[in-house]
């Protein structure tokens, strides 16, 4: 009697033997001289036994190391619409998908529903400490009966329900590859990078989700999510939540003028620097060709002259004395309501605080300091914070109701992580972002870009209608097509 094949885990790879009479898994497997064996990647597991299974054929499978997770009862809030909706539309892509919420809408929750739903061993990846400990404390309020662990910032947990970093995860991908049958990756858009991506191709994990604002990068990278985790299943912005899930919010942009001086400084340094593109063929407005000018700009001293000459441009159009005059207004009109004013870079949030005696938090802020800061914002002792990329993601901002952007870059992330901060529910609230932009300047068609509008003077492809999913009412439960059990 012919003996059964085995399936195996080493290290961030399947190795499977001795070989079925079947055909289904020649397409995952090559063969590895080295052991003798066949080997696949860790994160074909599934498919690998899905095809077995379909062609009768037995196989006995000693890489899962994952086990089921005991959940009692939760303590989840009412889930809005657009929660369930996104639950509904993961299980029917077979547990496999990126969900894609604003910030403030309530990802988290529908991670929650999903490791519910799964109840198998479960790694969350995070890509900072501060969210990490935000998970950490969620899930001990959701699932008071299960034992919650952590990986990164000193601790080396070893538990079913484990949150980590991308970086911790990436480490020890190899040893927790098989050990998980549910990944969660917070801010999805972090895992492609070189560096993460092993978390997902090292796993085994049969159900994977993704959890995100705005997964695009500007490397295109994004694309690789549908193979490291699968594709987006369900998406909603900002406006179509407004009124609902998220507070009502308007826009509005205010154009400053440059001075007589910081014009005639703009234009000449503008000049030398398109120069010097002109004599490159080199055209920004695209990451290849801001790489070009890099690279450029590291091989003659005109290049490097016309790198300065870029970055004093910029830095007077973000920095323009007539913002600051903006920025008084702004805050007299709306005196005592709790405002983030968000700059480019630490030298404008320093000038800014001192100029406006508001607090300030950049990534040299001390963590003592910065949570003293945000909480005293909370309470409302602070009305006003200053800050530049360091509360973008990945902290636990309290709520506010007015977003004031005297500088940023051109990624819609940021642009709709931005947003995101003053986007939490309260009963009659209107929230209202300002953006600040030096008019006549390239920082007009950065504001343009990362609100998704085309730029002046280019044409870009219309984007891509939305996919449509099943509207789910509110008293529905969902559908669950996918056996759990399988695994």
């Amino acid at each position: 009697m012919a003996r059964p094949s085995t399936l195996t885990f080493d290290r961030g790879t399947l190795v499977l033997h001795p070989p079925p009479k079947a055909r289904s898994w020649l397409e995952h497997c090559t063969w590895d001289d080295r052991v003798e064996r066949f080997r696949a990647p860790a994160q074909a597991y599934r498919p690998l036994l899905e095809g077995l299974r379909a062609e009768g054929v037995t196989v006995l499978d000693r890489a899962a190391a994952f086990v089921p997770l005991e959940i009692g009862p939760a303590a989840h809030p009412e889930p809005f619409v657009h929660q369930r909706e996104a639950l509904e539309a993961w299980t029917a892509a077979e547990g496999r998908g990126v969900v894609v919420l604003p910030t403030g809408a309530g990802k988290t929750l529908v991670a929650q529903l999903a490791l519910r739903q799964v109840a198998r061993s479960t790694l969350i990846v995070v890509p900072t400490l501060d969210l990490m400990q935000q998970w950490y404390a969620g899930l001990l309020a959701a699932f008071p009966g299960l034992e919650v662990g952590l990986l990164g910032g000193g601790s080396r947990d070893d538990t079913p329900l484990l949150v980590a970093t991308y970086d911790s995860a990436a480490i020890h991908a190899e040893r927790l590859g098989n050990r998980y049958g549910l990944l969660i990756f917070d801010e999805c858009h972090h895992l492609p990078a070189d560096f993460s991506r092993v978390i997902a191709e090292y796993a085994i994990a049969p159900w994977r989700l993704g959890l995100s604002a705005t997964p695009e990068r500007a490397d295109q990278r994004h694309e690789d999510l549908a193979a490291l985790i699968g594709p987006t299943v369900y998406r909603r912005s900002p406006g179509e939540l407004a009124g609902q899930a998220l507070a009502d919010y308007r826009e509005e942009r205010i154009l400053a003028t440059l001075s007589d001086d910081e014009r005639a400084r703009y234009d000449a340094l503008i000049e030398k620097r398109n120069r010097f593109l002109a004599e490159q063929n080199i055209r920004l407005g695209s990451l290849e060709g801001w790489q070009r000018f890099v690279k450029a700009s590291g091989r003659s001293r005109a290049g490097r002259a016309a790198m300065l000459a870029h970055r004093e441009a910029r830095g007077i159009a973000f920095g323009t004395e007539s913002k600051l005059r903006v920025l008084a207004e702004l805050l007299a009109r709306h005196a005592g309501e709790r405002t983030l004013i968000f700059t480019d870079d630490n030298a404008a949030v320093y000038r800014v605080s001192r100029e406006f005696l508001v607090p300030a938090i950049t990534h040299r802020t001390p963590v003592k300091e910065r949570h003293a800061n945000l909480e005293r914002f909370r309470d409302g002792r602070y009305p006003v914070l200053v800050t530049s990329r360091v509360l973008n993601e990945g902290v636990d901002v309290p709520e506010a109701s007015v977003a004031i952007v005297l500088s940023g870059t051109a990624t819609v992330r940021e642009y709709v992580q931005r947003l995101g901060r003053i986007l939490r529910r309260q009963e009659g609230k209107t929230a209202v972002l300002y953006e600040v932009v030096a008019e006549n300047t390239a920082e007009e068609n950065v504001s343009r870009r990362r609100r998704g509008e085309e730029p002046l003077g280019a044409s870009v492809q219309p984007p891509a209608p939305a996919r449509p999913v099943p509207h789910l009412e509110a008293d529905e439960t969902p559908v669950v097509p996918v056996r759990w059990e399988d695994f």
